[in-house]
């Protein structure tokens, strides 16, 4: 089978870029301009500007004197080639092998890759539809070679897929400066009437390299196929991942543990070099039967201390059933994040939050992450409001914990209805009904009113109360409503220690 390249190019991506960036300047003429010889030169001109006679390569002052409403901008070609390796990397959704095309193109070689989406012609549309949609002007073409992709795409009708083994025939009709010649090449061809390709591709090749050079004939065989040429796709950074494959299937418990440890020495050293830590990680057992066994961890902290982490996957190492024998060990960190100087701190240090972060990290690996819960205070009165749950421990909170009254340690998130009975209105119920069981009160402090937010929301204030029942149970209970506006309702809505 053939390789069939896509040659992608954006005639605007500058422009595009900072369209994006500024949908104002949408509808506005405007160029982007680069300091050349002394003068102010246009490199890239929106399609306003465009239809204002404003051409790339122009001074900035004639542009002016076309259009007087033009806007202009510096042009910044690190930014332009930092873009279009990041396009790239969104191509590789698409085809695995992707290379910048400076300096606005995209070659990918497409391969075997087309027939997922039913056809070249499929293909093409949906790469097309999704760049398009996200603001980018392209043209495109399809051929066997790289050359011929990269021509008629800039100078032949935008989407062609040329057949197989037609690069020669879909060249012919286009200009010279098609098949990326020197500037003094193709200014030469046209003194010599050499319009189109057809008009020399046939010519001796003696004749050719003697007024022309080589770099003509190596241009004109690579876009024709007889001469390869090559592509450097784009490296993506590689994942966190390190591998053990075995000499000889590893069938026991004590195996595995002392892989899992390499692995873990391994990525944990990388990851010390890049100054960043894990906050998840998979440990895939590839067994010689073909089934892959699996186990996970996760850690509230980013950390590369092996140790701590092998004492999280060794809670979990009797989940892998080697069967008759495991054949590669693949351990990957699937969430990283940068440390700082604080957390790089030595691991025996006293008191140090590190230590409180792998005492979590090992109860959760006992009893589930979702076990774990860390609270922080709010600035709200009303109870439901003025704690919230926090999944850092870096986090700090924006207000000190309030002593002047004392609150339930276990607050129930929606409070839930109580029958009581009460001596007189207004005073400390003598007992209450909870889910079918009567709890005889001894003692009672309250009421404490906190009032409804009404910046947030309206409604009756509740009145407090603590009570103890006859066990020493502690509970906190609150009034909605008064009695000389009707029944109140009764509710609980936490436990005191």
């Amino acid at each position: 089978m053939p390789n069939r390249y896509l040659s992608i190019w954006f005639p605007f991506l500058a422009v595009d870029s900072l369209a994006k960036r500024e949908p104002e300047l949408k509808d506005k003429p405007f160029v982007l301009v680069a300091t050349e010889r002394g003068s102010m030169m246009v490199r890239s001109a929106n399609r306003a500007a465009g239809q204002e006679g404003v051409v790339p390569g122009s001074s900035l002052a004639d542009a002016r004197a076309i259009c007087p409403r033009l806007h202009h901008y510096p042009f910044d070609s690190v930014s332009l080639s930092i873009l279009l390796r990041s396009l790239g990397e969104w191509c590789l959704r698409f085809t695995p092998v992707v290379a910048v095309d400076l300096p606005e193109g995209l070659l990918l070689n497409i391969s075997g890759c087309t027939h997922l989406w039913g056809g070249e012609a499929a293909y093409l549309h949906s790469l097309t539809t999704r760049l398009q949609a996200g603001g980018y002007t392209i043209r495109t073409a399809v051929a066997d070679t790289i050359g011929t992709a990269w021509a008629v795409a800039r100078y032949g009708l935008s989407g062609t897929l040329v057949a197989p083994g037609q690069q020669a025939t879909a060249l012919e009709a286009l200009p010279p400066a098609a098949l990326r010649l020197e500037t003094p090449v193709i200014q030469r061809m046209h003194k010599l009437g050499f319009s189109h390709i057809e008009a020399f591709s046939h010519m001796p090749r003696s004749v050719l390299r003697r007024r022309f050079g080589d770099h003509l004939l190596r241009r004109l065989a690579q876009a024709k196929g007889s001469e390869p040429e090559p592509l450097h796709p784009i490296c993506p950074v590689a994942p966190y991942e390190e591998r053990l494959p075995c000499l000889e299937p590893i069938r026991t418990a004590s195996g595995i543990a002392i892989a899992l440890k390499r692995l873990l020495e391994s990525l944990c050293a990388r990851l010390a070099r890049e100054r960043k830590g894990l906050r998840s990680s998979t440990l895939k057992a590839y067994r010689i039967d073909g089934k892959t066994e699996q186990i996970g961890i996760g850690t509230n902290r980013a950390t590369h201390h092996p140790a701590h982490l092998f004492s999280l996957f060794e809670v979990k190492l009797p989940g892998i059933e080697p069967a008759l024998g495991i054949e590669l060990f693949v351990l990957e960190a699937s969430l990283t994040e940068a440390m700082n100087d604080t957390q790089e701190a030595l691991w025996d240090t006293t008191g140090n939050r590190n230590q409180l972060a792998e005492l979590l990290d090992n109860i959760a690996g006992k009893i589930g992450m979702n076990a774990i819960c860390r609270y922080l205070p709010q600035a709200h009165h009303w109870p439901e409001r003025s704690i919230k749950a926090s999944s850092s421990l870096d986090e700090e909170p924006e207000m000190a914990w309030p002593t002047n009254r004392p609150s339930p340690l276990h607050l129930l998130s929606v409070p839930e209805p109580i029958e009581v009975m009460v001596p007189l209105p207004d005073y400390p119920p003598s007992l209450f009904r909870h889910k079918e069981k009567v709890y005889p009160l001894i003692k009672a402090e309250g009421p404490e009113r906190i009032e409804q937010e009404w910046w947030l929301e309206q409604g009756e204030p509740r009145d407090y109360y603590r009570v103890e029942d006859d066990s020493g149970a502690r509970y906190w209970l609150f009034r909605l409503g008064q009695y000389e506006h009707g029944e109140p309702t009764w509710y609980l809505h936490g436990f005191f220690a």
